[in-house]
């Protein structure tokens, strides 16, 4: 498979009809300005530049949560840029995110007419009451009409759900996720909710009426949702949002979060966790007391098996008390591992009955 490269162009806020409790886009994309054909040229320009791989897949994004729903002329200027790239052979696709309510037949004929490959839909929750607590605007039924005439039109379906949204749960979250994997995206995002400056939720949250999920509490649901959703064959692209001069650690100056499960590594947290379920999952399939332990795994998957700031091995010595050896393994393929036992506790007993 080709690695796939993104070219990210935010159109924050323009097309968008609400203002979210939790949202700012500008604050969360770095993008403060509208952005124009010219600058979008220059961009892609510039990514291409630095994609110094040619066996790749180029896909140029236009992120921002609304662009179906900006001026007709501004988004056939804006795709028209992109397509340009396309038909040069130096661009593959194109996609775009939007609303659920934003999506119709005359919509989905320009995009089809630029070449459009996937569009993703901000859904955030499939609960109706969560979506007015957030005042997203639309309601799950638009989601199930929405999805069905992207997948029917022969574009690839995204979906893009949060977690920790105001009244949420993890049960709602993984109803969310059983409802949007009946609609059959191919692939999906999953965002913590940060508190950002300038927005209703941070007044909420300095009003004490809405508390953040603490960092380890976003980890363990967004990694029950990965599992789940790997189940399902859907592919998550993405878990919590992308670090940029203002989306950065609430103690910096420069950050525009006031509170949330913030982390840099936040995705390859979630990973890591995941990857520590599945070796104590192997482990207790033993049936033995372990000891001490090898685990052979490729090379590209050595970070999540040691854990962030090796997480992983101290709790498996801290929690099970079990010591453990890696080893790259080239023959091993990416997202597998393999375990042997070093050590049993009965070979200590066995030692001391000689």
């Amino acid at each position: 498979m080709k690695k796939q490269y993104i070219i990210p162009i935010f159109v924050p806020h323009l097309g968008c009809p609400n203002n979210c409790t939790f949202c700012n886009q500008k604050s969360i994309s770095g993008q403060l300005k509208e952005i124009t054909p010219e600058e979008v040229k220059e961009k892609i320009e510039y990514y291409l530049k630095n994609f110094r791989d040619e066996n790749t897949e180029r896909e140029v994004a236009f992120f921002g949560g609304s662009f179906t729903g900006i001026p007709e002329e501004m988004q056939e200027e804006l795709l028209k840029v992109a397509y340009d790239f396309v038909q040069q052979g130096k661009v593959n696709s194109i996609r775009v995110s939007t609303r659920p309510d934003y999506i119709d037949k005359s919509i989905l004929k320009r995009l089809k007419k630029y070449k459009v490959k996937t569009i993703e839909l901000g859904v955030q929750s499939s609960n109706d009451y969560i979506l007015k607590r957030a005042k997203r605007g639309h309601n799950f039924e638009d989601v199930k009409k929405a999805s069905k005439l992207i997948r029917r039109n022969g574009f690839t379906l995204g979906h893009q759900m949060m977690v920790g949204l105001p009244d949420s749960t993890l049960l709602d979250e993984l109803n969310t996720a059983k409802d949007l994997s009946k609609l059959k995206p191919k692939i999906m995002r999953i965002y913590p909710v940060l508190v950002i400056r300038n927005t209703e939720l941070a007044r909420e949250y300095e009003n004490d009426e809405y508390e953040p999920l603490e960092l380890n509490q976003a980890v363990v649901r967004c990694k029950e949702l990965c599992k789940f959703f790997k189940k399902k064959g859907i592919q998550v692209i993405r878990v919590g949002l992308q670090n940029t001069e203002t989306i950065t650690n609430p103690s910096n100056k420069s950050s525009e979060v006031i509170a949330g499960p913030y982390h840099e590594c936040f995705g390859q947290l979630v990973d890591a966790a995941i990857w520590y379920d599945n070796i104590v999952d192997t482990i207790k399939k033993f049936h033995v007391k372990v000891k001490e332990i090898e685990i052979k795994v490729n090379p590209e998957d050595i970070n999540n098996v040691v854990g962030h700031a090796k997480d992983n091995i101290r709790n498996l010595k801290e929690v099970y008390d079990v010591d453990t050896k890696i080893t790259q393994d080239f023959t091993i393929k990416p997202g597998e591992f393999k375990i042997e036992i070093l050590k049993k506790y009965t070979d200590f007993l066995d030692g001391d009955q000689n």
